[in-house]
């Protein structure tokens, strides 16, 4: 699994890069689990402020779940659950992250290497990007996680049409449809993506936090009616921390601030 999967960490920015270029990247039932493992490590690794998700090559964010696996892992239906919470427990410790993450996407970034995008918080595509959901195309469906990620994307009638057409959409439609946020020429899209990811890792990681749990609390309560008091308290909990106090201090003094997450 080490090989199928790399992890790189330089100047706090994580990579994760899905590494099997000769077959698309397309992720095993071994590589979910990994997946979820791994970002569990992330989540409490004190040096890492950012993480980038990418495949190997230019040819492939990733083709998918491999479908080599299906026979052994998705031939019936008590199986296929199996199969599922291995795929929920990689995309939920994804989105559950409460460092930044982004998606580096060149190539074709279909089936679950879609899904797993959609649980990450920023999506760069490269020019030559190909995004689409194929479910329809092998009699199945998607679950009840990656619909809901994809309707907050694309909305309803963005995501059945991603669905229902089961085609695969250029990274300029890709952007229309809400399912990526910036498409970058080729040559270029690593560097902007690591450009995006430094300035990241440079500001406070506690608002990082905040802002990404926060984010999710609207999205489940609207209207805010029914905050605990310690939802209440957290846009306010920033001011008694050390790293308020080195922001300010470094505003003053016209320097950048050296923030510590504490």
């Amino acid at each position: 699994m080490g090989e199928e999967i790399l992890l790189d960490e330089q100047d706090g920015i994580a990579t994760v890069t899905l590494n099997r270029p000769d077959q698309r990247n397309a992720i095993s039932y071994e590589m979910w689990l990994e997946l979820q493992r791994l970002a569990v490590d992330l989540e409490t690794s004190s040096s890492v402020r950012v993480v980038v998700f990418r495949g190997a090559g230019d040819e492939a964010f990733s083709a998918g779940a491999d479908i080599k696996g299906f026979e052994l892992y998705r031939n019936n239906s008590a199986k296929a659950q199996i199969y599922a919470s291995a795929v929920d427990g990689a995309m939920d410790a994804v989105e559950a992250l409460s460092k930044p993450t982004i998606c580096l996407i060149k190539g074709y970034c279909v089936g679950g290497g879609c899904e797993l995008t959609h649980a990450c918080d920023l999506r760069i595509a490269a020019d030559n990007a190909r995004l689409g959901i194929t479910a329809a195309r092998l009699g199945i469906s998607i679950g009840y996680g990656e619909i809901r990620r994809l309707v907050q994307l694309a909305g309803r009638s963005g995501a059945l049409y991603i669905l229902l057409t089961a085609g695969i959409v250029d990274a300029e439609e890709s952007l229309r449809l809400g399912l990526v946020h910036k498409v970058v020429p080729v040559a270029e899209v690593e560097e902007h993506t690591y450009g995006v990811a430094r300035q990241m890792a440079r500001l406070a990681p506690l608002s990082h936090k905040a802002h990404k749990e926060m984010s999710r609390t609207v999205l489940e309560d609207p209207d805010l009616s029914h905050l605990s008091p310690e939802q209440e308290a957290l846009p306010f909990l920033h001011f008694d921390t050390q790293d308020y106090q080195e922001g300010q201090q470094a505003f003053l003094e016209k320097r950048r601030p050296e923030f510590k997450g504490r």
